[in-house]
């Protein structure tokens, strides 16, 4: 422990929560897909200073080149709970936990698994802060995510870890099941590295996606976890892409950003909303953009503003990233 820098932590801590909650057994099959975008920087931010600093000073050197790479972390978690398995790790910026769960899903869907362990996490790092205040995405006031005032994002950590397998294996151990995921699609939009194509052409295309494979239409869809930022490009972006995709039904489409609430979580921002997901389907609410105040234009849907009772039977969740990396999960309730 004394090695494992926060991010480290913070996944082995939602690796074992989900792990007790699952009942798994260790097992020699068992695959394991996290999705991550800077891994153990701060380690690797050590290693650095050090080397700067003090060069000829090489003590724990060798041991944070080591644990900043995300394969060690996947491997401290692997070595933690016993279980052997190819180990897939997803680095596409904020769709990055997003799609590890889609990718465990199609294992599961395309018989390559009967159970996958997968999620997402990240901690914040000097380099990652940096990144985005050099880009000036960073708010200076609050993150206000489909406000006509936002003005730019607010960084978080965390981590989720979700323990999915087949109907047929749950059954079998008469597990406890939380949901079900229904619905994955992924994108990939070329419009700039950093900023969304302002009609939401790949968040159009990964939304539709995730429909076609769930086999729903946007009218089944009772709440939309949004992707969410509070940034002015963002938000305005992924307004236009809801009301393309949901067409004359966006209105009558409940959406929020818990990123208002949490943070950006950035390579665990996928996971962790999926949990969030999740949690409305199971409890039958949703959650709020605790924010919000005055209502962005572009935005033709109900935006969600206090934690609201409702019937959920399916919700959405995107995750849209740097470089052009879209993910879209449809989750549906279990009953």
């Amino acid at each position: 422990m004394r090695r494992m820098d926060r991010a480290s932590k913070l996944l082995l801590l939602a690796a074992h929560e989900a792990w007790q909650q699952s009942g798994w057994e260790p097992s020699e099959d068992l695959p394991l897909v996290l999705g991550t975008t800077s891994g153990g920087m701060s380690q690797g931010e050590t290693y650095y200073r050090q080397a700067i600093n003090a060069p000829r000073d090489n003590r724990k050197q060798v041991t944070r080149v080591q644990q900043y790479q995300s394969q060690r972390q996947a491997m401290d978690l692997v070595d933690a709970f016993g279980f052997h398995g190819p180990v897939t790790i997803i680095a596409n910026a904020c769709a990055s936990g997003a799609n590890s769960v889609g990718h465990a899903w199609d294992l599961l869907r395309r018989g390559h698994a009967k159970r996958v362990f997968t999620g997402g996490y990240d901690a914040l790092s000097h380099m990652v802060f940096a990144g985005f205040d050099s880009l000036q995405a960073l708010s200076p006031t609050q993150c206000r995510p489909f406000d006509a005032h936002r003005d730019g994002l607010a960084l978080g950590e965390g981590a989720a870890m979700l323990a999915l397998e087949t109907l047929d294996s749950a059954k079998k151990r008469n597990a406890e099941i939380l949901g079900e995921i229904v619905g994955y699609g992924a994108s990939t939009d070329g419009h700039h590295l950093t900023q969304p194509h302002p009609k939401g052409d790949a968040a159009v295309a990964s939304m539709t996606a995730a429909c076609a494979s769930a086999g729903v239409s946007p009218e089944a869809i009772h709440y939309i976890n949004a992707h969410g930022t509070g940034t002015p490009l963002n938000d305005i972006a992924e307004a236009n892409a809801i009301n393309r995709w949901a067409g004359a039904h966006a209105k009558n489409i409940p959406v929020s950003s818990t990123k208002a609430s949490i943070g950006h979580l950035l390579g665990a921002a996928g996971s962790v909303e999926a949990v969030i997901c999740l949690m409305a389907l199971r409890e039958q609410w949703l959650p709020p953009t605790a924010t919000l105040q005055t209502l962005e234009p572009a935005c033709t849907f109900p935006s969600v503003r206090q934690p609201t009772d409702a019937k959920v039977e399916y919700a959405l969740t995107n995750s849209f990233g740097f470089g052009g990396a879209n993910a879209s999960l449809i989750l549906r309730r279990w009953s």
